[in-house]
């Protein structure tokens, strides 16, 4: 079913809206879940939390890219979820990856208190998109697939044929590239003060 049928039924607030989102995206979203989480029970607990989550924003939402929407909800709710199940102490794929973005972002922010503040939040996205428009195709992936998908060294390296020496290479080069780019626009010092 096409992504504008989806939401019209989110918007009639159909008893189909759910079914027919689970039919097109349940492997997508439980995949952005299960490389935060590593654990298969709180992946489809994610994806359906994800459903609720969508079918209590649309209305008044209308998202554009349904996919993209999911998997930002899929993404919030897991990595909430992760936040709980680690307090004492942090692990994972997906804290390991935000750990490696550190070094670009604030370190006296925690990714919680980063996603409070919206608007630096919002203004360091849009540098981010900037730079990595820079990149060519291939390293913008690679850059996808580990701090967003949170995708694993080795899953990476496999995804794109690379050694895992080689992909981790390419992703601190990258990540050091992103540091002299937030550096050069005044966010990485305005956000350390």
């Amino acid at each position: 079913m096409e992504d504008g049928r989806i939401v019209e039924l989110y918007w009639a607030r159909s008893a189909q809206a759910v079914p027919a989102t689970d039919a097109k995206y349940r492997q997508y979203c439980r995949r952005i879940a299960y490389n935060i989480l590593r654990c298969d029970e709180d992946a489809e607990e994610c994806v359906n939390d994800a459903y609720l989550a969508a079918w209590n924003s649309i209305p008044p939402h209308r998202p554009a890219n349904l996919s993209a929407f999911l998997g930002k909800l899929t993404r919030r709710i897991a990595l909430n979820r992760l936040s709980r199940r680690n307090a004492a102490k942090r692990g994972g794929e997906a804290a390991l990856s935000l750990d490696e973005l550190g070094e670009c972002l604030p370190a006296s922010r925690t990714v919680e208190q980063e996603a409070e503040q919206e608007m630096e939040g919002e203004a360091i996205s849009r540098a981010v998109s900037r730079y990595l428009s820079t990149l060519s195709r291939e390293k913008r992936r690679v850059f996808v697939c580990r701090y967003w998908y949170c995708y694993s060294i080795k899953e990476i390296s496999a995804l794109f044929g690379f050694s895992e020496t080689k992909t981790a290479n390419m992703l601190s080069r990258i990540r050091s590239g992103l540091k002299q780019f937030l550096e050069k626009e005044a966010l990485f010092h305005e956000f350390h003060e």
